[in-house]
């Protein structure tokens, strides 16, 4: 039997996944799968580091700041695919990655240094906001976009939508009165499992610009603040 050289493949190739080895045909290359629109990803990550120690040095308004430039970095890669036809399924798993720190990692600890009127609501509100994130981009990754009438549509809001919910306490924490961190909290709190909801959240131009009207507002309000206009 150990004279076929099927029978010795076998073992082989039994004897090399049990020792953590794959065949050079069974792994991906990860460097020489990378497109440009993956480096783009990679450098909203980098920006959203940035950002986080930004908010660990007690400088949310630059941070906030820092936080919109991972999010044009964001947008760029999905553009960039697009355009050169590099759209990929391995392209979207790197997006989704990215997206977990852009946008909820930073989000959960602008909502804890800036938002949180305690410890406790800080724990509750950081795990939401990133469980019910996660859940949404595994979804997302699993079943994609809905389509109707030529209109693509999000399945629940998206971590941007969550992203622009803590932004606006921000802002509102910062220039309203009776704004305080209990509001804060109840509306995160509410915001985050829509992510998983059956709401469609319509993919359009005009959603995107007005998103990014709001980051531009918010941040000329974070400009105010640091340099002592608000």
């Amino acid at each position: 039997m150990l004279d076929d050289p099927n029978t010795l493949r076998g073992v082989s190739r039994r004897l090399s996944t049990r020792n953590g080895w794959a065949r050079s045909s069974e792994r991906t290359h990860l460097l020489s799968a990378l497109t440009t629109a993956d480096y783009l990803s990679l450098v909203a990550l980098f920006v959203a580091w940035i950002s986080t120690l930004l908010f660990l040095s007690n400088e949310p308004n630059w941070a906030i700041l820092t936080m919109f430039v991972a999010f044009l970095f964001d947008k760029l890669d999905g553009y960039w695919a697009r355009r050169t036809g590099t759209t990929s399924a391995f392209g979207r798993q790197i997006d989704s990655f990215i997206d977990i720190f852009a946008y909820l990692v930073t989000g959960a600890l602008l909502f804890h240094f800036e938002l949180a009127p305690n410890a406790f609501a800080s724990a509750v509100v950081g795990f939401a906001v990133l469980a019910f994130g996660g859940l949404r981009l595994v979804r997302h990754n699993a079943e994609g976009f809905e389509s109707h009438d030529a209109v693509s549509y999000y399945h629940g809001t998206t971590v941007v939508h969550t992203s622009a919910v803590i932004l606006a306490n921000y802002v509102a924490l910062n220039l309203v009165g009776f704004w305080d961190g209990w509001i804060a909290t109840g509306l995160v709190l509410f915001s985050t499992p829509l992510m998983i909801s059956e709401y469609r959240a319509p993919k359009t131009v005009t959603a995107h610009v007005l998103l990014g009207v709001l980051a531009i507002g918010v941040g000329l309000v974070c400009l105010g603040l640091e340099f002592g206009y608000l």
